[in-house]
Protein backbone atom coordinates (compact mmCIF):
# COMPACT_ATOMS: atom_id res chain seq x y z
CA UNK A 1 0.00 0.00 0.00
CA UNK A 2 1.73 3.64 -0.88
CA UNK A 3 1.61 5.30 3.09
CA UNK A 4 1.94 8.98 1.08
CA UNK A 5 -1.39 9.70 1.30
CA UNK A 6 -2.38 11.66 4.69
CA UNK A 7 -3.15 10.47 8.04
CA UNK A 8 -6.37 11.85 8.95
CA UNK A 9 -6.21 12.51 13.02
CA UNK A 10 -8.73 11.50 15.31
CA UNK A 11 -10.26 13.35 18.15
CA UNK A 12 -10.67 11.35 21.31
CA UNK A 13 -10.13 12.76 24.93
CA UNK A 14 -10.01 16.32 24.39
CA UNK A 15 -7.38 16.17 21.53
CA UNK A 16 -5.69 15.09 18.20
CA UNK A 17 -4.62 11.70 17.69
CA UNK A 18 -3.10 10.11 15.12
CA UNK A 19 -3.52 6.36 14.73
CA UNK A 20 -1.24 3.74 14.62
CA UNK A 21 -0.19 1.50 11.08
CA UNK A 22 -0.91 2.42 7.68
CA UNK A 23 -4.51 2.69 8.03
CA UNK A 24 -7.63 1.91 5.51
CA UNK A 25 -7.20 4.01 2.62
CA UNK A 26 -9.57 6.00 0.81
CA UNK A 27 -9.93 6.83 -2.85
CA UNK A 28 -11.83 8.94 -5.35
CA UNK A 29 -14.71 6.37 -6.55
CA UNK A 30 -14.32 7.82 -10.26
CA UNK A 31 -11.01 8.58 -10.66
CA UNK A 32 -9.35 5.86 -8.44
CA UNK A 33 -6.58 8.10 -7.16
CA UNK A 34 -5.91 8.04 -3.42
CA UNK A 35 -7.17 10.61 -1.08
CA UNK A 36 -5.98 9.90 2.53
CA UNK A 37 -5.83 6.63 5.17
CA UNK A 38 -7.72 6.76 8.50
CA UNK A 39 -6.53 4.54 11.35
CA UNK A 40 -7.93 4.70 15.05
CA UNK A 41 -4.94 2.20 16.33
CA UNK A 42 -3.27 2.77 19.28
CA UNK A 43 -5.97 4.93 20.75
CA UNK A 44 -7.14 4.51 24.28
CA UNK A 45 -11.22 4.18 23.78
CA UNK A 46 -11.78 4.06 27.44
CA UNK A 47 -10.02 7.13 28.62
CA UNK A 48 -11.69 8.94 25.46
CA UNK A 49 -15.06 7.74 26.28
CA UNK A 50 -14.61 8.42 29.98
CA UNK A 51 -13.41 12.08 28.97
CA UNK A 52 -16.30 12.82 26.82
CA UNK A 53 -18.89 11.24 29.57
CA UNK A 54 -17.28 13.12 32.35
CA UNK A 55 -16.22 16.44 31.06
CA UNK A 56 -18.24 16.98 28.05
CA UNK A 57 -21.48 15.76 29.71
CA UNK A 58 -21.08 17.43 32.49
CA UNK A 59 -20.28 21.14 30.56
CA UNK A 60 -22.98 20.54 28.80
CA UNK A 61 -25.16 19.86 31.25
CA UNK A 62 -24.48 22.70 33.25
CA UNK A 63 -26.34 24.75 30.30
CA UNK A 64 -29.70 25.32 29.49
CA UNK A 65 -31.66 24.28 26.67
CA UNK A 66 -31.81 27.42 25.03
CA UNK A 67 -28.18 27.54 25.68
CA UNK A 68 -27.04 24.84 23.74
CA UNK A 69 -29.40 25.68 21.25
CA UNK A 70 -27.07 29.00 20.50
CA UNK A 71 -24.54 26.61 20.80
CA UNK A 72 -26.02 24.52 17.70
CA UNK A 73 -26.96 27.85 16.11
CA UNK A 74 -22.80 28.83 16.14
CA UNK A 75 -22.06 25.06 14.90
CA UNK A 76 -23.63 25.80 12.15
CA UNK A 77 -22.39 29.20 11.42
CA UNK A 78 -18.78 27.39 11.55
CA UNK A 79 -20.16 24.34 8.94
CA UNK A 80 -21.41 27.48 6.63
CA UNK A 81 -18.32 29.61 6.53
CA UNK A 82 -16.56 26.28 5.29
CA UNK A 83 -19.52 24.98 2.99
CA UNK A 84 -17.32 24.81 -0.73
CA UNK A 85 -14.68 23.28 0.76
CA UNK A 86 -17.31 20.58 1.73
CA UNK A 87 -18.78 20.56 -2.05
CA UNK A 88 -15.07 19.81 -3.60
CA UNK A 89 -14.42 16.82 -0.13
CA UNK A 90 -18.02 15.34 -1.02
CA UNK A 91 -16.77 15.08 -5.50
CA UNK A 92 -13.91 13.74 -4.66
CA UNK A 93 -14.53 11.10 -1.62
CA UNK A 94 -18.50 10.26 -2.54
CA UNK A 95 -18.50 10.88 -6.17
CA UNK A 96 -21.67 12.90 -6.15
CA UNK A 97 -22.98 16.05 -8.16
CA UNK A 98 -23.40 19.10 -6.62
CA UNK A 99 -26.95 18.74 -6.27
CA UNK A 100 -26.28 15.13 -4.99
CA UNK A 101 -23.99 16.79 -2.25
CA UNK A 102 -26.18 19.68 -1.44
CA UNK A 103 -28.64 16.59 0.13
CA UNK A 104 -26.17 15.64 2.99
CA UNK A 105 -24.36 19.02 2.92
CA UNK A 106 -27.17 21.09 3.32
CA UNK A 107 -29.43 19.03 4.84
CA UNK A 108 -27.35 18.51 7.63
CA UNK A 109 -27.02 22.29 8.07
CA UNK A 110 -30.59 22.68 7.78
CA UNK A 111 -31.27 20.07 10.54
CA UNK A 112 -29.11 22.10 12.70
CA UNK A 113 -31.09 25.24 12.50
CA UNK A 114 -33.89 23.48 12.92
CA UNK A 115 -32.52 21.96 16.81
CA UNK A 116 -31.60 25.31 17.57
CA UNK A 117 -34.71 26.97 17.10
CA UNK A 118 -36.33 24.14 18.61
CA UNK A 119 -33.73 24.26 21.49
CA UNK A 120 -34.59 28.13 21.93
CA UNK A 121 -38.01 27.89 21.96
CA UNK A 122 -37.43 25.38 25.69
CA UNK A 123 -35.94 28.11 26.84
CA UNK A 124 -33.67 28.51 29.78
CA UNK A 125 -34.54 25.35 31.55
CA UNK A 126 -32.20 21.98 32.37
CA UNK A 127 -35.24 19.60 32.28
CA UNK A 128 -38.30 18.48 30.79
CA UNK A 129 -41.76 18.16 32.32
CA UNK A 130 -43.44 15.09 30.78
CA UNK A 131 -47.19 15.59 31.01
CA UNK A 132 -49.21 16.69 34.16
CA UNK A 133 -48.78 15.88 38.01
CA UNK A 134 -51.18 13.35 38.62
CA UNK A 135 -52.62 12.48 42.59
CA UNK A 136 -51.06 9.72 44.35
CA UNK A 137 -54.07 9.61 46.46
CA UNK A 138 -57.49 10.92 47.07
CA UNK A 139 -55.75 13.97 49.14
CA UNK A 140 -54.19 16.25 46.70
CA UNK A 141 -50.90 16.74 48.43
CA UNK A 142 -48.85 14.05 47.30
CA UNK A 143 -48.59 13.70 43.75
CA UNK A 144 -46.36 12.17 40.77
CA UNK A 145 -44.57 14.17 38.34
CA UNK A 146 -42.67 12.63 35.40
CA UNK A 147 -39.38 14.61 34.45
CA UNK A 148 -37.46 13.95 31.51
CA UNK A 149 -33.59 14.46 32.51
CA UNK A 150 -30.35 14.31 30.31
CA UNK A 151 -28.73 10.87 30.07
CA UNK A 152 -25.45 10.75 32.48
CA UNK A 153 -23.37 8.87 29.13
CA UNK A 154 -22.07 9.65 25.97
CA UNK A 155 -24.73 9.13 22.58
CA UNK A 156 -22.22 6.99 20.15
CA UNK A 157 -22.80 6.77 16.51
CA UNK A 158 -21.80 4.17 13.93
CA UNK A 159 -22.66 5.54 10.98
CA UNK A 160 -23.08 4.24 6.75
CA UNK A 161 -21.15 5.54 4.15
CA UNK A 162 -23.98 7.34 2.07
CA UNK A 163 -24.52 10.48 4.28
CA UNK A 164 -21.26 11.56 6.15
CA UNK A 165 -22.62 15.06 7.04
CA UNK A 166 -26.28 14.62 7.62
CA UNK A 167 -26.12 11.03 9.24
CA UNK A 168 -23.91 13.30 11.66
CA UNK A 169 -25.75 16.21 12.31
CA UNK A 170 -29.06 14.39 11.69
CA UNK A 171 -28.27 12.34 15.63
CA UNK A 172 -25.53 15.00 16.88
CA UNK A 173 -28.20 17.99 16.87
CA UNK A 174 -30.47 16.37 19.04
CA UNK A 175 -27.54 14.61 20.99
CA UNK A 176 -25.99 18.26 21.87
CA UNK A 177 -29.39 19.95 22.55
CA UNK A 178 -30.16 17.04 24.85
CA UNK A 179 -27.13 17.72 27.11
CA UNK A 180 -25.18 14.49 25.81
CA UNK A 181 -21.77 14.31 24.30
CA UNK A 182 -21.69 12.74 20.58
CA UNK A 183 -18.39 9.96 19.69
CA UNK A 184 -18.75 9.30 16.02
CA UNK A 185 -17.56 6.78 14.20
CA UNK A 186 -17.89 7.67 10.36
CA UNK A 187 -18.44 4.92 8.11
CA UNK A 188 -14.68 4.37 6.50
CA UNK A 189 -15.25 4.79 2.81
CA UNK A 190 -16.25 8.11 3.42
CA UNK A 191 -15.06 9.36 6.58
CA UNK A 192 -13.15 12.48 5.48
CA UNK A 193 -16.04 14.72 5.41
CA UNK A 194 -17.22 13.93 8.77
CA UNK A 195 -13.75 14.23 9.99
CA UNK A 196 -13.39 17.44 8.72
CA UNK A 197 -16.90 18.88 10.01
CA UNK A 198 -15.56 17.89 13.14
CA UNK A 199 -12.08 18.76 12.73
CA UNK A 200 -14.08 22.18 11.71
CA UNK A 201 -16.06 22.82 14.96
CA UNK A 202 -13.36 22.16 16.94
CA UNK A 203 -10.88 24.50 15.81
CA UNK A 204 -13.66 27.17 16.02
CA UNK A 205 -14.04 26.40 19.85
CA UNK A 206 -18.10 26.74 19.69
CA UNK A 207 -18.28 23.59 22.00
CA UNK A 208 -17.51 22.58 25.42
CA UNK A 209 -14.12 20.42 25.34
CA UNK A 210 -15.39 16.41 25.40
CA UNK A 211 -19.14 17.43 23.98
CA UNK A 212 -17.79 16.12 20.06
CA UNK A 213 -15.22 13.34 19.71
CA UNK A 214 -14.04 11.39 15.67
CA UNK A 215 -13.10 8.36 15.29
CA UNK A 216 -12.29 7.10 12.07
CA UNK A 217 -11.49 3.71 11.03
CA UNK A 218 -12.33 0.66 12.17
CA UNK A 219 -15.49 -0.10 14.90
CA UNK A 220 -13.22 -2.56 16.99
CA UNK A 221 -13.45 -2.14 20.47
CA UNK A 222 -15.84 0.79 20.47
CA UNK A 223 -18.88 -0.88 22.31
CA UNK A 224 -16.40 -2.65 24.38
CA UNK A 225 -15.78 1.20 26.20
CA UNK A 226 -19.90 1.40 26.58
CA UNK A 227 -20.75 2.23 29.77
CA UNK A 228 -25.10 1.43 30.86
CA UNK A 229 -25.79 4.95 30.85
CA UNK A 230 -24.37 5.53 27.56
CA UNK A 231 -26.72 5.29 24.53
CA UNK A 232 -25.71 3.82 20.98
CA UNK A 233 -27.02 5.18 17.54
CA UNK A 234 -26.38 2.64 14.49
CA UNK A 235 -27.01 3.07 10.49
CA UNK A 236 -26.02 -0.05 8.24
CA UNK A 237 -27.28 -3.05 7.10
CA UNK A 238 -29.58 -5.80 9.11
CA UNK A 239 -26.53 -8.09 9.61
CA UNK A 240 -24.20 -5.62 11.37
CA UNK A 241 -27.46 -4.88 13.39
CA UNK A 242 -27.95 -8.15 14.87
CA UNK A 243 -23.96 -8.20 15.72
CA UNK A 244 -24.81 -4.86 17.73
CA UNK A 245 -28.16 -6.06 19.55
CA UNK A 246 -25.78 -9.42 20.62
CA UNK A 247 -23.21 -7.40 22.55
CA UNK A 248 -22.13 -7.35 26.20
CA UNK A 249 -23.05 -3.53 26.35
CA UNK A 250 -26.60 -3.95 25.32
CA UNK A 251 -27.60 -7.48 26.23
CA UNK A 252 -26.09 -7.28 29.54
CA UNK A 253 -25.43 -3.63 30.23
CA UNK A 254 -29.11 -2.69 28.82
CA UNK A 255 -27.13 0.39 26.85
CA UNK A 256 -29.90 2.40 24.72
CA UNK A 257 -29.96 1.35 21.03
CA UNK A 258 -31.42 2.88 18.36
CA UNK A 259 -30.98 1.06 14.75
CA UNK A 260 -31.80 2.15 10.92
CA UNK A 261 -31.07 -0.86 8.70
CA UNK A 262 -32.26 -2.53 5.70
CA UNK A 263 -35.19 -0.96 3.90
CA UNK A 264 -37.63 -2.50 0.61
CA UNK A 265 -39.14 1.33 0.38
CA UNK A 266 -42.32 0.85 -2.32
CA UNK A 267 -44.75 3.53 -4.22
CA UNK A 268 -47.91 2.89 -4.68
CA UNK A 269 -50.12 3.93 -7.43
CA UNK A 270 -54.29 3.95 -6.54
CA UNK A 271 -56.19 1.73 -8.51
CA UNK A 272 -57.63 3.72 -11.76
CA UNK A 273 -55.24 6.13 -12.18
CA UNK A 274 -54.91 6.86 -16.06
CA UNK A 275 -51.57 6.42 -17.86
CA UNK A 276 -52.30 10.36 -19.34
CA UNK A 277 -53.29 11.90 -15.63
CA UNK A 278 -50.99 13.80 -13.37
CA UNK A 279 -50.92 11.29 -11.12
CA UNK A 280 -49.46 9.20 -12.88
CA UNK A 281 -46.80 11.57 -14.26
CA UNK A 282 -45.81 12.24 -10.55
CA UNK A 283 -45.36 8.53 -9.89
CA UNK A 284 -43.11 8.34 -13.03
CA UNK A 285 -40.73 11.56 -12.30
CA UNK A 286 -40.45 10.68 -8.33
CA UNK A 287 -39.50 7.15 -9.21
CA UNK A 288 -36.60 8.46 -11.46
CA UNK A 289 -35.79 10.61 -9.17
CA UNK A 290 -35.23 8.72 -6.37
CA UNK A 291 -33.38 5.86 -8.46
CA UNK A 292 -30.64 8.46 -9.57
CA UNK A 293 -30.56 10.78 -6.59
CA UNK A 294 -26.91 9.64 -4.88
CA UNK A 295 -26.86 6.50 -7.62
CA UNK A 296 -29.75 5.21 -5.19
CA UNK A 297 -27.67 5.10 -2.22
CA UNK A 298 -30.08 6.26 -0.07
CA UNK A 299 -32.10 4.21 2.86
CA UNK A 300 -35.00 5.92 1.81
CA UNK A 301 -34.66 5.67 -2.19
CA UNK A 302 -37.54 3.41 -3.73
CA UNK A 303 -36.91 -0.27 -4.26
CA UNK A 304 -40.43 -1.72 -5.21
CA UNK A 305 -43.14 0.19 -7.52
CA UNK A 306 -46.71 -0.98 -7.19
CA UNK A 307 -49.16 0.25 -10.57
CA UNK A 308 -52.62 -0.92 -11.11
CA UNK A 309 -51.78 -3.88 -13.69
CA UNK A 310 -53.62 -2.61 -16.65
CA UNK A 311 -50.63 0.08 -16.23
CA UNK A 312 -47.56 -2.19 -15.83
CA UNK A 313 -46.28 -1.55 -19.49
CA UNK A 314 -47.24 2.17 -19.85
CA UNK A 315 -44.99 2.58 -16.41
CA UNK A 316 -42.19 0.31 -17.53
CA UNK A 317 -41.97 2.62 -21.10
CA UNK A 318 -42.37 5.83 -19.31
CA UNK A 319 -40.03 5.40 -16.00
CA UNK A 320 -37.26 3.52 -18.64
CA UNK A 321 -37.70 7.03 -21.09
CA UNK A 322 -36.83 9.00 -18.62
CA UNK A 323 -34.11 6.79 -17.39
CA UNK A 324 -32.70 6.38 -20.19
CA UNK A 325 -32.30 10.56 -20.30
CA UNK A 326 -29.87 10.58 -17.72
CA UNK A 327 -26.21 10.78 -17.79
CA UNK A 328 -24.25 8.92 -15.87
CA UNK A 329 -20.08 9.54 -14.73
CA UNK A 330 -17.86 12.13 -13.66
CA UNK A 331 -20.06 14.44 -11.25
CA UNK A 332 -17.10 17.11 -12.30
CA UNK A 333 -18.54 17.24 -15.87
CA UNK A 334 -21.58 19.80 -15.67
CA UNK A 335 -23.68 17.41 -18.25
CA UNK A 336 -23.46 14.32 -15.51
CA UNK A 337 -26.76 14.12 -13.50
CA UNK A 338 -25.60 10.91 -11.72
CA UNK A 339 -22.45 10.37 -9.97
CA UNK A 340 -21.52 7.30 -8.53
CA UNK A 341 -21.23 4.81 -6.10
CA UNK A 342 -19.13 5.59 -2.77
CA UNK A 343 -16.38 2.98 -4.26
CA UNK A 344 -15.41 -0.55 -6.59
CA UNK A 345 -16.70 -1.97 -3.16
CA UNK A 346 -19.92 -0.90 -3.38
CA UNK A 347 -20.00 -1.21 -7.29
CA UNK A 348 -19.53 -5.19 -6.96
CA UNK A 349 -22.36 -5.51 -4.06
CA UNK A 350 -24.89 -3.75 -6.46
CA UNK A 351 -23.63 -6.03 -9.62
CA UNK A 352 -24.20 -9.34 -7.36
CA UNK A 353 -27.55 -7.85 -5.67
CA UNK A 354 -28.55 -7.19 -8.94
CA UNK A 355 -27.52 -10.66 -10.37
CA UNK A 356 -30.62 -12.18 -7.62
CA UNK A 357 -33.00 -9.50 -8.95
CA UNK A 358 -32.54 -10.89 -11.83
CA UNK A 359 -33.07 -14.28 -11.04
CA UNK A 360 -37.17 -13.44 -10.53
CA UNK A 361 -37.50 -10.14 -12.88
CA UNK A 362 -36.44 -8.95 -16.32
CA UNK A 363 -35.09 -6.20 -17.39
CA UNK A 364 -37.06 -3.09 -18.49
CA UNK A 365 -34.48 -0.84 -18.62
CA UNK A 366 -30.57 -2.08 -18.79
CA UNK A 367 -27.82 0.20 -16.36
CA UNK A 368 -25.40 -1.17 -18.72
CA UNK A 369 -26.49 0.79 -21.98
CA UNK A 370 -25.50 4.23 -20.63
CA UNK A 371 -21.99 5.45 -22.02
CA UNK A 372 -19.95 7.01 -18.65
CA UNK A 373 -19.22 10.73 -19.29
CA UNK A 374 -15.52 11.50 -18.55
CA UNK A 375 -14.88 8.42 -16.35
CA UNK A 376 -13.04 4.73 -16.97
CA UNK A 377 -15.63 1.76 -16.54
CA UNK A 378 -12.21 -0.23 -15.65
CA UNK A 379 -11.67 2.24 -12.97
CA UNK A 380 -14.66 4.00 -12.06
CA UNK A 381 -17.60 3.23 -9.24
CA UNK A 382 -20.11 4.60 -11.86
CA UNK A 383 -23.55 2.27 -12.97
CA UNK A 384 -26.19 3.44 -15.06
CA UNK A 385 -29.74 3.40 -13.08
CA UNK A 386 -31.38 -0.83 -13.89
CA UNK A 387 -35.42 -1.07 -13.82
CA UNK A 388 -35.97 -4.55 -13.21
CA UNK A 389 -39.89 -6.00 -13.50
CA UNK A 390 -41.83 -8.88 -12.77
CA UNK A 391 -45.63 -9.55 -14.32
CA UNK A 392 -45.92 -11.90 -10.77
CA UNK A 393 -44.65 -10.39 -7.67
CA UNK A 394 -47.12 -12.72 -5.68
CA UNK A 395 -44.70 -15.54 -7.20
CA UNK A 396 -41.44 -13.71 -6.09
CA UNK A 397 -39.59 -14.22 -2.89
CA UNK A 398 -36.36 -12.64 -3.82
CA UNK A 399 -37.70 -9.37 -4.77
CA UNK A 400 -39.20 -8.96 -1.38
CA UNK A 401 -36.69 -9.62 0.74
CA UNK A 402 -33.11 -8.73 -0.71
CA UNK A 403 -32.40 -4.38 -1.36
CA UNK A 404 -29.92 -3.64 -4.09
CA UNK A 405 -28.20 -0.12 -2.42
CA UNK A 406 -28.25 1.42 -5.58
CA UNK A 407 -30.00 2.68 -8.97
CA UNK A 408 -32.15 -0.43 -8.85
CA UNK A 409 -35.95 -0.50 -8.56
CA UNK A 410 -38.27 -3.34 -9.42
CA UNK A 411 -41.92 -2.65 -11.23
CA UNK A 412 -45.21 -4.85 -9.80
CA UNK A 413 -48.51 -4.97 -11.44
CA UNK A 414 -51.42 -5.53 -8.64
CA UNK A 415 -54.86 -6.72 -9.47
CA UNK A 416 -56.58 -4.98 -6.52
CA UNK A 417 -55.72 -2.68 -3.40
CA UNK A 418 -55.63 -5.54 -1.00
CA UNK A 419 -53.13 -7.57 -2.93
CA UNK A 420 -51.09 -4.10 -3.51
CA UNK A 421 -50.99 -3.72 0.33
CA UNK A 422 -50.44 -7.01 0.86
CA UNK A 423 -47.15 -7.27 -0.94
CA UNK A 424 -46.10 -3.90 0.68
CA UNK A 425 -46.06 -5.50 3.81
CA UNK A 426 -44.01 -8.51 2.27
CA UNK A 427 -40.80 -6.19 2.54
CA UNK A 428 -41.31 -6.69 6.54
CA UNK A 429 -41.26 -3.07 7.55
CA UNK A 430 -39.65 -0.13 5.63
CA UNK A 431 -38.43 3.51 6.43
CA UNK A 432 -40.79 5.10 4.12
CA UNK A 433 -43.83 4.30 1.31
CA UNK A 434 -45.42 6.65 -0.84
CA UNK A 435 -48.81 6.95 -2.10
CA UNK A 436 -49.92 8.54 -5.50
CA UNK A 437 -53.24 9.51 -6.06
CA UNK A 438 -56.02 12.40 -6.20
CA UNK A 439 -58.35 11.21 -4.00
CA UNK A 440 -57.81 12.27 -0.25
CA UNK A 441 -60.40 9.33 1.20
CA UNK A 442 -57.46 6.56 -0.75
CA UNK A 443 -54.74 8.73 0.09
CA UNK A 444 -56.57 8.24 3.89
CA UNK A 445 -57.20 4.97 4.01
CA UNK A 446 -53.70 3.59 2.56
CA UNK A 447 -52.13 5.48 4.88
CA UNK A 448 -53.78 4.13 7.73
CA UNK A 449 -53.09 0.44 6.51
CA UNK A 450 -49.86 1.13 5.81
CA UNK A 451 -48.55 3.08 8.69
CA UNK A 452 -47.99 -0.19 10.90
CA UNK A 453 -45.49 -1.49 8.74
CA UNK A 454 -43.71 2.22 7.99
CA UNK A 455 -42.10 5.08 9.58
CA UNK A 456 -43.31 7.60 7.33
CA UNK A 457 -46.39 7.03 5.09
CA UNK A 458 -45.50 10.29 2.43
CA UNK A 459 -48.21 11.03 0.08
CA UNK A 460 -48.05 12.56 -3.12
CA UNK A 461 -51.19 14.20 -4.81
CA UNK A 462 -51.58 16.72 -7.36
CA UNK A 463 -52.27 19.78 -4.66
CA UNK A 464 -48.95 18.95 -3.22
CA UNK A 465 -47.18 18.42 -6.53
CA UNK A 466 -45.09 21.61 -6.02
CA UNK A 467 -45.22 21.77 -2.46
CA UNK A 468 -44.12 18.33 -0.95
CA UNK A 469 -40.40 17.51 0.66
CA UNK A 470 -39.79 13.82 -1.21
CA UNK A 471 -40.69 10.37 -0.78
CA UNK A 472 -36.46 9.87 -0.08
CA UNK A 473 -36.19 13.18 1.73
CA UNK A 474 -35.41 13.27 5.15
CA UNK A 475 -37.01 16.11 6.96
CA UNK A 476 -36.19 16.91 10.86
CA UNK A 477 -40.00 17.61 12.00
CA UNK A 478 -41.11 14.04 10.99
CA UNK A 479 -40.13 11.24 12.16
CA UNK A 480 -37.28 8.49 10.08
CA UNK A 481 -36.72 5.37 11.37
CA UNK A 482 -39.27 2.20 10.72
CA UNK A 483 -40.21 -1.33 12.42
CA UNK A 484 -39.33 -5.12 10.97
CA UNK A 485 -36.56 -5.27 9.20
CA UNK A 486 -35.74 -1.28 8.89
CA UNK A 487 -34.36 -1.79 12.20
CA UNK A 488 -37.13 -1.05 14.91
CA UNK A 489 -35.41 2.77 15.85
CA UNK A 490 -36.88 6.29 15.63
CA UNK A 491 -34.92 9.54 14.71
CA UNK A 492 -35.87 13.45 14.47
CA UNK A 493 -39.51 13.60 14.02
CA UNK A 494 -39.04 17.19 16.26
CA UNK A 495 -38.51 17.05 19.77
CA UNK A 496 -39.50 13.70 20.02
CA UNK A 497 -36.31 12.87 18.54
CA UNK A 498 -34.68 14.11 22.50
CA UNK A 499 -36.56 11.17 23.96
CA UNK A 500 -33.79 8.67 23.31
CA UNK A 501 -30.96 11.07 25.09
CA UNK A 502 -33.04 11.81 28.43
CA UNK A 503 -34.20 9.31 31.11
CA UNK A 504 -37.87 9.52 32.30
CA UNK A 505 -38.06 9.23 36.16
CA UNK A 506 -41.55 10.04 37.92
CA UNK A 507 -41.26 12.13 41.19
CA UNK A 508 -43.20 11.42 44.05
CA UNK A 509 -43.88 14.59 46.40
CA UNK A 510 -45.52 17.37 47.75
CA UNK A 511 -47.82 19.62 45.87
CA UNK A 512 -45.43 22.16 46.80
CA UNK A 513 -42.17 20.29 46.08
CA UNK A 514 -43.51 19.60 42.66
CA UNK A 515 -44.55 23.12 42.01
CA UNK A 516 -40.91 24.29 43.12
CA UNK A 517 -39.57 21.52 40.58
CA UNK A 518 -42.42 22.87 37.71
CA UNK A 519 -40.57 26.14 38.17
CA UNK A 520 -36.77 25.27 38.49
Amino acid sequence: MNTSSPLLPNYLAGRWQTGSGPGALLRDPVLGTELARVSNGGLDLIEGFAFAREQGGRALRAMTYAERAAMLAATAQVLQSHRDAYYEIATANSGTTAKDSAVDIDGGLFTLGYYAKQGEALGDVRFMLDGPAARMAKDPTFQSQHIMVPTHGVALFINAFNFPSWGLWEKAAPALLSGVPVIIKPATATAWLTQRMVQDVIDAGVLPAGALSVVCGSSNGLMDALQPFDVLSFTGSAETAHVIRSHRAVAAQSVRVNIEADSLNSALLAPGTAADSEVFKLLVSEVVREMTVKAGQKCTAIRRIFVPAALYDAAAQAISAKLAGVTVGNPRNASVRMGSLVSREQLGAVQAGLAQLRTEAEVLHDGASHTLVDADPAIAACVGPTLLGTRHPDAARVLHEVEVFGPVATLMPYASLDEALGLIRRGQGSLVTSVYGDDPAFIADAALELASSHGRVHAISPDVAALHSGHGNVMPMSLHGGPGRAGGGEELGGLRALNFYHRRSAVQASIAALKRLGTA
